[in-house]
């Protein structure tokens, strides 16, 4: 049990801040949440914690507040994993998704380089960051290609990260996790606009949903799992990087097919393709290669894509039954 440790996550009332939160308390950390939000509309994923956390309110485009959090916080570990997070939303919005996803960044770690540079640093990279892939899979020392303001947002937090663990000596690391999914991902997102889409057509709640790139391919994995690994970088003997990701690739049109066989209905009878669905710049194929990540972390994905898709079904089917 980890009874002395304060770990302060941004992004706390996101998908992935939500389960390492979780995480963080069974293991006895304490856990101070940095929200930016008062209301607790965005509060879901986490309402079953509340009275376990710790909320500061802070905001990555606000150095003051940011270094204001860390000082008040006194956390031994930091995970930033806030961030605007999808990536069709950084076309419309590239400056804001520049200051917050990149920026902000920046302005956790040279806080906490005033604050106190042992702190250690845990910096939510993306394997959007490769984009328009160099080399298939892809690895560590992959070079980026990225084709988003978003990719290019999480490649300045990224080599911000190394410059100053190599410039200040700190323990700053980055996690370069592919698409990890679960039933607290958003609903703008595709793998969530499925399976939502799907409980929602099986109770008969709509009769479509409509899609962009059915042919795009991602490496998915389950989101609960990946915090975990978040938790074993920071616990490694040395600050370094790592991919995270199956190694196993499916395409968004697979999903669709086994979230609708999995109800017993015919998806090309419910899926439409709408061309506002799709990005400017496309990245059509991504894979991990998470040798590394295997050998000195002892990584393992345990969920298969099958498991996962009817895991995420399931919920939707359930939260849908509910608002019936």
């Amino acid at each position: 049990m980890e009874k002395d440790k304060t770990a302060l996550i941004t992004g706390i009332t996101g998908q992935d801040g939500s389960y390492l939160a979780e995480l963080l308390l069974k293991k006895g950390y304490r856990v101070v949440g940095m929200v930016r939000e008062t209301g607790k509309e965005h509060h879901w994923r986490i309402a079953h914690l509340e009275d376990q956390i710790e909320f500061v309110y802070g905001d990555l485009q606000d150095y003051s507040s940011v270094y204001q959090v860390i000082q008040t916080a006194h956390p031994d570990e930091v995970y930033n994993l806030g961030a605007q997070t999808f990536v069709k939303a950084s076309f419309d919005n590239p400056i804001i998704t520049g200051n917050i996803t990149g920026l902000g960044v920046i302005r956790m770690l040279e806080a906490i380089r005033k604050i106190n540079p042992k702190i250690k640093f845990y910096q939510a990279s993306s394997s959007e960051m490769f984009g328009k892939v160099n080399e298939i899979p892809q690895k560590e020392t992959t070079p980026f290609y990225p084709r988003s303001p978003y990719g290019v947002a999480k490649m300045y937090g990224y080599w911000a990260t190394i410059n100053y663990r190599e410039s200040y000596n700190m323990f700053a690391c980055n996690g370069i996790l592919f698409n990890h999914e679960s039933p607290r991902r958003g609903l703008e997102f595709v793998t969530r606009k499925i399976s939502n889409g799907v409980a929602k057509i099986k109770l008969g709640k709509q009769k479509e949903i409509k899609l962009g790139n059915l042919e795009s391919k991602r490496d998915w994995g389950y989101a609960k799992e990946y915090v975990e690994t978040m938790w074993k970088i920071m616990q490694h003997k040395k600050a370094d990087d790592f991919v995270i990701g199956t190694g196993e690739q499916h395409s968004v049109q697979e999903f669709c097919q086994l979230a609708f066989d999995y109800v017993g209905l015919d998806y090309t009878k419910h899926v439409k393709i709408d061309p506002a669905n799709k990005r400017p710049a496309e990245v059509d194929t991504l894979l991990a290669d998470s040798s590394k990540a295997k050998k000195e972390l002892g990584w393992k994905p345990k969920i298969s894509f099958k498991e996962l898709v009817e895991l995420m079904v399931d919920a939707d089917l359930e939260f849908e039954k509910k608002r019936q």
